[in-house]
């Protein structure tokens, strides 16, 4: 009963959506972002009132670092229907957002404008240049910008480390060349095991192997979700706890890595931080 119901709203909104669709404007008034990363852009960039709605993530400290600025806004849960009801004159999306309503969106004649998830530095600057153009405040973006490059530059400024850091996250994985992660690594002056080891974007890596490489440092087990988890199984075994042991475990907030943002090289100084404290300890 109920997808029958929604289908036929569906329609009725294709079919009206010539009618009441917002025509783009310069710069746009009424902003809705529908993805935790473009949320994360827009808030940075948008000028007040600009920016109606953002998605739910958005307000959800675990998943967000501006979730306080995001207070006050309209949260949405990426549905066609909601967004239509807000009439925004654009939309910003991910472009591994719902398919179904970005399609939906497009063909009721709103604005979408999609942005892939950022795997460099350089992405991170291009997102934040593009999302100040979009939003017709270039003059914010170009600041942001001049303020990234300037912590990259301090960052860089100090002598790279010798020390190897493993990356180990949930279920196991690690980051190798070519992510957003790997990046992260370099800009702090640290070597990224996984990128020592040969390997090339996000895969599986083995606790034994973790363990034989046995790396000065291990940034892994991040969220607690105050209960067992399958995900965490790793992160509770000996074996892992020997090798992140004795001043050598690092756990990242993992909001500074999840989007691309200038706020994402906070995740660098603090590794670098702990590299310093670790080489002290030595």
């Amino acid at each position: 009963m109920w997808r029958a119901s929604r289908s036929l709203l569906l329609g009725a909104l294709v079919w009206l959506g010539g009618a009441l669709a917002v025509p783009a404007a310069e710069p746009p008034a009424r902003v809705v972002s529908m993805n935790v990363c473009t949320d994360q852009l827009a808030l940075l960039v948008a000028r007040p009132g600009q920016l109606h709605s953002v998605s739910w993530l958005a307000a959800d400290p675990a998943m967000s670092v501006l979730a306080n600025e995001a207070e006050g806004l309209r949260l949405n849960r990426g549905l066609a229907e909601e967004i239509f009801l807000m009439k925004p004159d654009l939309v910003i999306a991910g472009t591994f957002s719902t398919r179904a309503t970005v399609t939906l969106l497009q063909r009721l004649g709103f604005r979408v404008e999609q942005f892939a998830p950022a795997a460099s530095l350089a992405d991170i600057r291009a997102n934040i240049v593009r999302m100040g153009d979009l939003l017709g405040n270039p003059s914010r973006a170009g600041a942001l910008v001049a303020r990234f490059d300037a912590d990259l530059a301090a960052l860089r400024a100090s002598p790279p480390s010798d020390q190897m850091l493993a990356l180990y996250f949930a279920n196991s994985y690690t980051s190798g060349g070519g992510t957003l992660a790997d990046a992260v690594v370099e800009a702090s002056g640290l070597k990224n095991l996984g990128r020592e080891m040969g390997y090339e974007g996000t895969v599986k890596l083995p606790l034994e192997m973790l363990v034989n490489a046995e790396p000065e440092l291990v940034a892994g087990g991040g969220r607690d979700f105050g209960r067992p988890a399958r995900a965490q199984e790793a992160f509770r075994h000996p074996a892992y706890r020997a090798v992140a042991g004795a001043g050598r475990g690092i756990v990242m907030d993992s909001t500074y890595w999840l989007c691309g943002t200038p706020l994402t090289l906070e995740a660098a100084r603090r590794l670098a931080a702990h590299a310093d404290l670790a080489a002290a300890d030595e």
